[in-house]
């Protein structure tokens, strides 16, 4: 009982949703939705997203949760399933050491945008003067781009440092339904404008074009597969911390399904606020990692413009920061929780807060090239990966090393950490501990819901699928 009150416990199931929604919802959707949907063709993308998450999505997740309740720990999970597994368990917790490392930086990138908007809604110039064309002028905007990633950080810490219900958990019950609020609230105005029905069309109408081909298909199954990682939390710790901090009354199965179905509604409702808008002015569906920022920047400043266009666009940004940090906290709750496992253990005080102040500041040190490097457009403050090697597009190996320190950290994680990392817990789980997943889920009276697909699934289809998303991702960076 000691032990639970030093680690920390969720205090009601609605809290323990809201915060492993909010791990779920981010940038993910977002950002990372809506931009893939509009380079893969739309609804062939959201298709194969779909299969993958009722397929695979959300028996990762009922695993993850399991593993976590089962040991009680987080990122240490591994260790105690058996010394040689300890490795999965220092992959776990390397992955959202780096993700955050660049997921700070857009977390503060939306902060920035967000106070840009709130400063001229009171008719000052948030902008430096650069208009639509900000987000060029903010990559080289070095000190900015610090500062930002230095406050994203700051609140994330401060989150943290609180513990599970008095930080993360408290944060997360009013932050999730506000987030809620602003984007229904965004979507009824989007919908509203002349041309937006396109938008729609786009996401919805059938079109299967995109699978025309192999490497058509293959390319749509490594954006949508990688979407769904990043986009669960899934193979990055955070699923198997959260597990830990539920009590064995709570049902696994039920929020394992919940989760996953709350995050997809989610990032369909991130497409429909998105894409009807990029239709209803002119913006590009595909216009890449840019679309969160200076596309939807030009549909409030040029499309929509007064005041109407600073408001909106203020809601906007506070709508996707919110979305970051809940996501941001979940990241390093992982690399807390873990050293503070280890030191309950030994018996001694768990130091959260000054383990948050530690890895915080880590994370802002390995972040500094992401913020510093203009995302690859040359010439910055800190040479790109592919400037530092003095790689060109016609240099072997020039695709792994393309364009920026961000996509090389989400090629390391979101390519090949991730799904390998799946592919050992489903071999686990579906060989090694075949019971696992079945008697912890049992743990709250509830029977075990799909006994058989669940075991075929651990077995055969989990690995199948990784291996093929592990194909796929190796193709297009290493060949």
């Amino acid at each position: 009982m000691n032990e639970i009150k030093q680690r920390g416990q969720w205090g009601s199931t609605f809290g323990f949703l809201m915060a492993s929604i909010g791990s779920a919802i981010g940038l993910g959707n977002l950002w990372g939705f809506p931009y893939k949907m509009g380079s893969t063709g739309g609804f062939a993308f959201l298709v194969v997203y779909l299969i993958l998450v009722v397929t695979v999505g959300i028996a990762l997740m009922m695993g993850e949760f399991a593993l976590g309740r089962k040991t009680g720990t987080g990122v240490g999970a591994y260790a105690k399933l058996g010394e040689k597994y300890k490795v999965l368990g220092w992959m776990a917790a390397f992955c959202p050491f780096l993700i955050l490392s660049f997921y700070a930086v857009l977390a503060g990138m939306t902060l920035r945008y967000c106070v840009g908007f709130l400063v001229q809604i009171f008719g000052m110039d948030g902008f430096a003067g650069q208009g639509s064309g900000f987000f060029g002028f903010l990559l080289y905007d070095t000190k900015s781009m610090v500062l930002f990633l230095a406050l994203a950080m700051l609140i994330t810490m401060a989150i943290v440092m609180g513990g599970v219900q008095g930080g993360i958990e408290k944060f997360s019950k009013v932050a999730m339904p506000a987030l809620g609020v602003i984007l229904i609230g965004i979507i009824i105005f989007v919908a509203f404008q002349p041309g937006a029905i396109e938008g729609y069309k786009f996401m919805f109408k059938p079109d299967f074009s995109q699978f025309s081909d192999f490497n058509s298909f293959f390319n749509v199954l490594k954006v949508a597969s990688g979407q769904m990682f990043f986009s669960l939390s899934l193979a990055m710790g955070i699923n198997i911390t959260f597990g830990s901090y539920l009590s064995k009354e709570k049902s696994i199965q039920r929020n394992a399904v919940i989760v996953p179905f709350s995050d997809t509604l989610f990032a369909l409702f991130a497409g429909m606020m998105i894409m009807p808008a990029c239709a209803a002015f002119g913006v590009d569906y595909g216009a890449g990692p840019g679309l969160l920022f200076a596309s939807m920047q030009n549909v409030f400043i040029d499309g929509m413009g007064g005041m109407a266009g600073n408001v909106v666009g203020f809601l906007f940004y506070f709508l996707v920061f919110i979305a970051a940090i809940t996501s941001s906290i979940a990241l390093l709750e992982v690399l807390t929780s873990g050293i503070v496992d280890k030191r309950i253990a030994k018996g001694k005080d768990p130091s959260r807060k000054k383990i948050s102040l530690i890895f915080a500041v880590c994370i802002f040190v390995v972040g500094l090239p992401a913020a510093m490097d203009a995302l690859g457009s040359g010439g910055a403050a800190i040479p790109a990966p592919y400037e530092l090697l003095g790689l060109t597009p016609d240099s072997p190996g020039f695709a792994m090393w393309n364009d920026c320190w961000l996509d090389l950290y989400d090629m390391i994680t979101e390519g090949v950490l991730m799904p390998l990392g799946a592919l050992f817990m489903s071999l686990l789980l579906g060989w090694k501990f075949p019971n696992l997943v079945k008697e912890e889920c049992e743990e709250s009276g509830n029977a075990f819901k799909g006994a058989g697909y669940f075991k075929f699934a651990f077995r055969f289809l989990i690995p199948l699928v990784m291996i093929l998303v592990l194909y796929t991702q190796i193709q297009a960076f290493f060949l």
